[in-house]
C-alpha cells in the first residue's frame, strides 16, 4: 500500500479525520503511554482542577493528526520528521475531534512537505501546529 508521492502534493491540499473521544480511548492511551495523570483518569480528582472534570491527554489529539498524515495525506510511506504543537483548549470525553492537515510548503530538493496541523472540537481549535514530513518519490526504493 502506497500513499501519495511527492509530485502528487500541492500547496493547499488537505485531509481530515473525525473521532469522538471516549473514556476507553483515554484509558487505552494511558496504558500505552504510561501517562496516568489523575486529570485524565480520576473523575473525583479532575473535578477539583481548573478543568472541572476529566480531560483527554493532549498527545491523544496529536495522535489523531499522525493518523491523518500516516493514512491519508500523504499516507503510507510518509515519515514524520518533526511536529510542533500548541494545546489551546481541553478535549473532554464525548468531544468530536476533527484532525486536519494542510500542505503549507513543498521542498522539492529534500522531498519534504510542511503541513499546517490542527484538531478542532465544534469548530474551535484545541491543538494546532506544524509538521515536517519526508514524502516518498517515485524513483526511491524502500529503506532497509
Amino acid at each position: 500500500m502506497q500513499g501519495l508521492y511527492f509530485d502528487e502534493l500541492s500547496v493547499g491540499q488537505s485531509a481530515e479525520r473525525a473521532h469522538t473521544v471516549g473514556a476507553a480511548d483515554i484509558e487505552a492511551f494511558a496504558a500505552v503511554s504510561g501517562d496516568v495523570n489523575p486529570v485524565h483518569m480520576d473523575d473525583a480528582y479532575a473535578k477539583t482542577t481548573a478543568f472541572g472534570g476529566r480531560i483527554a491527554h493532549g498527545m491523544l489529539s496529536a495522535a489523531y493528526i499522525s493518523a491523518v498524515l500516516g493514512n491519508d495525506l500523504p499516507g503510507p510511506g510518509a515519515i514524520y520528521l518533526s511536529q510542533s504543537l500548541r494545546f489551546r483548549r481541553p478535549v473532554r470525553i464525548g468531544d468530536p475531534v476533527v484532525a486536519r492537515v494542510t500542505v503549507k510548503a513543498l521542498d522539492a530538493a529534500k522531498g519534504h512537505a510542511t503541513f499546517e496541523t490542527a484538531c478542532l472540537v465544534n469548530g474551535k481549535t484545541v491543538v494546532d501546529g506544524e509538521a515536517l514530513i519526508m514524502v516518498p518519490r517515485r524513483d526511491t526504493k524502500p529503506a532497509r
